[in-house]
């Protein structure tokens, strides 16, 4: 037992994260009945996911401390193909999501998440704190008008004009209003001072994390003075009985896979990422290193088990992530005391669970909120790039507006551009000139790397018709030859010097270099003893598993 124990990190402090654990499960439920209206599902489809994803990704993901459920991201993805072919199509797509995601982690697909930079992290911090926070603000909205707009959201998918479900909250109206209004903003206030000043009441902050303390304060402060407010049990009822096995009941054609293969696409992509990205997010808080590929499996088998119990699959939440790590959760008991209080919470305590003020819920994500939002970001944008600045601006902006897996694409994609044309601009070239009387050669030392991007300038480094001499060196040994652009560059420049009636010759080129030449392999000295070691392109590895 002590040997599973310290092999899968279940915990190193029990009681810790068996509390941890609960505080989550408690704010899981108003999260999860609101991403299955997000959906256009039944609340149990959105609370059996959480289960499922919490505790299968627990046990067999690649982070500790990590929590996982349904979320808003793949909700929005998924109305659409509920609302035209119904919820048993978003069965099977959940099914085909799963195995999408184990093979990512199978072929360790996960490694490439090292490509977003620092400046995408940020943004998607920013651009997630505050989705979080504008998802709150439908808890001061009659139930009414928070399920309209995920109505809205469901027709409007597909269209051009479509906004963040959660952006929308700011537009539709539906506001309380009066005393529920000062009652609900008064109690969400009083859960966040209670959170902050918790902790640092002697010996009590030791004993009740503060999120948990303050959920179990608000709620006897209410139930004692029966005050009006909404309560969990206004958003809809979490009693259920276990989740029963249930193979999704939709044709198994050509004609299915056409229809639900693309949606799966979009919610494997959109699952992997914000799960890669909040275990990127964990690993920097907490100082350890997560394991992407296990982490893309472990998601990949949640959401695969969700398809076949009537689950509407999900992936990590960083706001529920950020609640178990600042309560000192750590370990996977974690996690998987989040899940199995969750399912008791359904089974047993349902009555109860519906009891709790959304109130004390929402001054607990406010406070996430808080914490999440990196505000040094805003600091340090005078002192940054402006390009790393737009970044992070860019990437925050569209994930308000659209999606996460966008905005990061959207992030990537743009720093990738510009740091391929930094890189295009940093390739130089050093001439030595022949001595007087000497052998009449020319050598060009080439610096920075040649690719796709540079070779526009590689080739107005050379002017082979103008060259006074006719002996020629290029040295490659300060340059690095990227891909397959340089190459042709390579071969085109050898091909204009030899129709120029000049000799060439290509040196410290690299051995795959040098088999990949068509045109000037012939012109390439070869020096054993100085050529450097390196190739076209270099394979990073699995991190070191820990």
């Amino acid at each position: 037992m002590l040997r599973l124990v310290r092999r899968f990190h279940l915990t190193d402090n029990p009681k810790t994260d068996m509390l941890s654990g609960l505080t989550v499960a408690l704010a899981l439920v108003p999260e999860a009945i609101a991403f299955a209206f997000v959906a256009g599902v039944e609340p149990l489809v959105g609370l059996y996911a959480a289960f499922f994803v919490g505790l299968i990704t627990s046990v067999f993901g690649g982070r500790s401390g990590m929590i996982s459920g349904a979320t808003g991201a793949m909700a929005v993805a998924m109305v659409g193909l509920v609302m035209v072919y119904g919820v048993e199509y978003l069965f099977a797509a959940i099914v085909l999501t799963g195995i999408i995601q184990f093979l990512a982690g199978v072929f360790n697909l996960g490694k490439f998440i090292r490509l977003v930079p620092h400046s995408v992290m940020l943004g998607f911090v920013n651009g997630l704190a505050i989705v979080i926070f504008l998802a709150q603000l439908g808890q001061f909205k009659a139930a009414a008008a928070v399920e309209s707009t995920g109505a809205a959201a469901a027709n409007a998918h597909g269209n051009e004009d479509m906004s963040h479900s959660a952006l929308s909250l700011l537009f539709n109206g539906g506001w309380l209003e009066g005393q529920a209004l000062y009652l609900m903003v008064g109690l969400t206030l009083l859960t966040m001072a209670l959170i902050w000043a918790w902790p640092r009441i002697p010996k009590l902050g030791s004993f009740l994390p503060a999120p948990l303390a303050s959920i179990l304060i608000v709620s006897a402060l209410v139930i004692g003075l029966d005050l009006d407010t909404k309560t969990v049990g206004d958003l809809a009822s979490v009693a259920g009985g276990l989740p029963e096995f249930h193979i999704p009941m939709v044709p198994f054609t050509w004609e299915t896979l056409w229809i639900v293969f693309p949606i799966s696409i979009t919610l494997a992509g959109i699952g992997l990422i914000e799960s890669l990205l909040t275990l990127t997010l964990i690993d920097e808080m907490t100082d350890t290193r997560g394991r992407t590929s296990r982490e893309c499996m472990g998601q990949g088998l949640a959401n695969f088990t969700c398809g076949f119990f009537g689950a509407m699959g999900g992936c990590a939440m960083i706001g529920q992530s950020m609640i178990n790590i600042k309560s000192g959760g750590r370990g996977r008991l974690s996690g998987i005391t989040a899940a199995v209080a969750l399912l008791c919470f359904i089974l047993f305590a349902s009555q109860w669970i519906e009891m709790i003020p959304i109130a004390a819920l929402t001054g607990l994500m406010m406070m996430v909120v808080i914490a999440t939002f990196a505000w040094a970001s805003i600091r340090i944008m005078h002192k940054i790039p402006m390009e790393d600045a737009f970044t992070i601006i860019l990437v925050t902006g569209v994930t308000i507006a659209y999606d996460l897996a966008l905005a990061v694409l959207v992030g990537v994609i743009f720093s990738a551009l510009v740091y391929a044309w930094k890189s295009a601009s940093h390739l130089w070239v050093e001439e030595t000139k022949p001595e007087t009387g000497g052998d009449g050669h020319k050598v060009y030392r080439l610096h920075g790397p040649l690719f796709f991007g540079s070779i526009a300038q590689f080739r107005d480094l050379f002017n082979p018709k103008n060259d006074t001499e006719d002996d020629i060196v290029i040295d490659f040994k300060n340059a690095r030859v990227w891909d397959h652009s340089a190459l042709e560059a390579i071969d085109a420049l050898a091909v204009k010097y030899k129709d120029a009636g000049k000799t060439l010759h290509l040196v410290h080129l690299s051995p795959d270099c040098q088999l990949l030449l068509k045109n000037a392999r012939d012109m390439v000295e070869v020096n054993m003893i100085e050529d450097p070691h390196y190739g076209v392109v270099t394979d990073y590895h699995e991190e070191v598993k820990t």
